[in-house]
């Protein structure tokens, strides 16, 4: 469900491409995680931040001229999509001037908004990479992902997120030809929304169709979009947070086109016709009733940091968070038709479709054994900050879907946020400061992370 963007007062335009410039060098921040064994034996392992190809600048190869600006290709340079792969170039990433992305020792921070020259940026989007041309690869099952956050000042219409996606290890680059990028220039993202909004499917320009966004001065929408399986382990700001996993018919990278990919360009009625999961599976406890367990001031307290913990068995995905020395177990579903039991279920996946009057698509796709194939293939860390120029990030923090009347749909309310203050023109303009700060990863089989 990520959205980042950029908006531009200068010449500059920034997007996503398989060429590789040569006006700025590529330099990954460095970031420490923790590898530990069923022995808890742990290890610090040296590994890399990678910017995601759809944000970066993009130009026509040996020379400055854009190929995107506002929104839209430039016909002089992408007037077919041949031509528009084989002329434009993906330049490097200035990631602390350009995105406020800022790493050190076993921590990273993600600004919201950043300000540069005459310029800003709205966003980002990075993968943990193993090596120069790698992604570093997760397989979920049977282990546990520990980290430590603080989101203290991402506020309503804000969305943190880290999730884990099935991308190819080098970013496409041996699948397909025209991907001279790969996995060192961030190329080859793909998630559960099928998104239309890349600049880049399958090593190909994605010019055909394409239709600015009304609201988002450099994105819009092509023909083309990238579908694959999606487990998302924290989508969040300091109101609420919903932990969700979404499946698709295919194990991995796939393409779509039109109808069969959309999740937001089509009537609301029709979304769940989608390829994937968009919406999937998902935990939020206070759209489950528990509206005093999480935010400022409340049992996890989001003005501090604290840590999360998520565990993937064979017959439950659950969390439990550490704040202050103290281990707090995710609540129960408190609405009735529920299981009274935390987490992610087969049960917990089947009742709530039915409570929420919601399409069962999970069970569509194949259901919790889909599932378990997405968790024992290995996938891509990606971290982000953006605001959502489609849903306002209601489907998180507000009201979705948004209903008048004194009795609304049960689910519905999915955190205190208001419907008219997650507008993203609103958000950019309250909360330009917002920030999140990931820190102390861990990953191992289950209980081997944390001792709580």
């Amino acid at each position: 469900m990520s959205k980042s963007h950029l908006a531009f007062l200068c010449c500059l335009a920034f997007a996503g491409a398989q060429q590789v410039g040569n006006f700025q060098n590529e330099t990954h921040p460095k970031l420490q995680w923790i590898k530990c064994a069923a022995d808890g034996e742990c290890q610090r392992i040296n590994s890399e931040l990678v910017m995601d190809a759809n944000l970066r600048w993009l130009h026509k190869v040996d020379d400055w001229h854009n190929c995107f600006t506002d929104g839209q290709w430039d016909n002089k340079v992408c007037n077919s999509v041949d031509n528009c792969t084989a002329n434009c170039a993906l330049e490097g990433a200035q990631y602390s001037y350009v995105y406020g992305v800022k790493a050190g020792n076993d921590s990273v921070s993600q600004q919201f908004m950043t300000k540069f020259d005459f310029s800003r940026n709205v966003g980002s989007r990075l993968f943990f990479s193993a090596s120069k041309d790698k992604y570093q690869m997760f397989t979920l099952l049977n282990n546990e992902l520990a980290f430590d956050v603080d989101l203290s000042t991402v506020e309503c219409g804000i969305n943190a997120a880290l999730h884990f996606v099935a991308m190819d290890e080098d970013g496409g680059m041996a699948r397909y030809a025209s991907n001279k990028a790969g996995a060192e220039f961030g190329t080859g993202y793909c998630d559960s929304s099928c998104p239309r909004s890349l600049k880049f499917v399958a090593g190909k320009a994605n010019t055909d169709m394409w239709i600015p966004s009304e609201t988002d001065p450099v994105s819009g929408a092509g023909l083309l979009g990238a579908c694959c399986p999606e487990f998302a382990v924290w989508n969040s700001n300091a109101h609420s947070f919903s932990m969700s996993s979404h499946i698709c018919p295919g194990d991995d990278y796939q393409v779509c086109q039109g109808k069969d990919c959309d999740a937001w360009w089509i009537a609301p009625g029709e979304r769940y016709n989608a390829r994937c999961d968009f919406w999937g599976c998902g935990y939020n406890p206070y759209r489950l009733g528990a509206t005093d367990f999480y935010g400022k001031g409340k049992k996890v307290d989001t003005s501090k940091k604290f840590t999360v913990v998520t565990q993937f068995s064979e017959t439950k995905v659950t969390q439990f968070f550490i704040q202050n020395g103290t281990r707090i177990d995710m609540p129960d579903p408190l609405l009735k038709g529920l299981p009274k039991h935390n987490g992610l279920t087969p049960d917990i996946c089947a009742k709530s479709t039915v409570l929420f009057d919601e399409p069962d698509r999970f069970g569509l796709n194949g259901g919790w054994q889909t599932h378990l194939k997405m968790l024992s293939r290995p996938m891509v860390l990606a971290m982000s900050i953006n605001d959502d120029h489609y849903m306002h990030n209601l489907w998180l923090d507000s009201t979705f879907p948004i209903d008048d009347t004194d009795h609304p749909i049960p689910g519905s309310v999915r955190g205190d946020c208001p419907i008219d203050d997650n507008d993203p023109q609103m958000v950019e303009a309250m909360y330009p400061k917002a920030k999140v700060v990931w820190s102390n990863i861990r990953f191992g089989p289950i209980g081997s992370t944390v001792k709580a």
